[in-house]
Formats: C-alpha cells, structure tokens, sequence
C-alpha cells in the first residue's frame, strides 16, 4: 500500500484518508469525513464532515457528499450525482440532525442520478443514469426513471435500459 494522493489543488482538512486513496484538483474534504483505502475521489467533489466512504470506492467528478452520507466498500458514483440529507430544507434551520443516505457495498449510481434523503441503495445494485430515487432500491436490482423503478436484476440480460417494463 501507498500513501494517499492528495492533490496540491485540493482542500484535504482530514486526517482519515487510507491508504493508496486518491483526492484529485479542486476537491474539498472537510475535517470530520472518513474516506478508506484505494479509494479515487475524482476532482471537483465535496465531503462533508459526517460522511463515512469504505475502500476502493470511486466518486466521479462534481458529486457532493453531505453529512450522513455513507458509502460501502467497492461502489461507484457516477458524475454529477446527487446526494440530499434535509427532507425539508429552508435556509438558516437545520434539522437535529440529518437523514441518512447510504449505498451498499458493490452499488453503482449512474451519472446525475438524484437520491433524495433517507434512501438505502442495496448491494450491488445499479441506479441508472439521471434517475430519481425515491425510496429504497433492492439488493442487486437495476432502477430507471424518474421516479426510478425496479426494471430488472442485475445480471439478467435486458436489450434496452432505457424502457422499464
């Protein structure tokens, strides 16, 4: 294992960053978040203090990680995702605390996906690209749509994504 990488245009204020993790330009991780090992965090992404990434996870360009975000080991989000943690945001209230959004080990998101907050997206299953989440996507299933919709497992095949049943 290596060192983590952390750009010199980056904005790394934490301390937790494993092992062999990459943290690239223009990216800003505040000083509470916990990020593992081999882990790719591509430029423009920002992690708020309370938010939890396991190992070898990959976050593509423009995501924003709020607090209560947590990320298991092997996932990938896509570019431009997004992640909301107030279901009823207002400016200058804050709640007790924040919903908690969490994406299982071996989950993609596609890119600019939305979650709203409190969603639980299941092992190794796909959410595809600019997808509304809603609610809890299962375990190893492939979502479309907005709002997104189980279209199919992951695994079995399907000639177009793009037309859920």
């Amino acid at each position: 294992m290596t060192t983590p990488f952390i750009h010199p245009l980056a904005d790394c204020q934490s301390t937790h960053i494993g092992e062999g993790t990459r943290v690239w330009q223009f990216s800003v991780v505040l000083p509470g978040a916990t990020i593992g090992n081999e882990c790719n965090i591509c430029s423009h992404c920002f992690v708020e203090n309370d938010v939890v990434i396991g190992d070898r996870v990959t976050v593509k360009c423009g995501v924003q990680l709020w607090d209560g975000v947590r990320i298991e080991d092997d996932a990938f989000i896509g570019p431009n995702v997004t992640f909301t943690n107030d279901r009823f945001p207002r400016s200058r209230q804050y709640p007790e605390s924040f919903a908690s959004t969490i994406v299982k080990r071996g989950a993609s998101i596609g890119g600019g996906a939305t979650l709203l907050p409190g969603i639980t997206v299941g092992q190794d299953a796909m959410v595809g690209a600019g997808s509304v989440v809603t609610s809890n996507v299962p375990p190893g299933s492939v979502v479309v749509g907005s709002p997104a919709r189980v279209l199919r497992q992951v695994g079995n095949d399907s000639p177009n994504l793009s037309q859920p049943n």
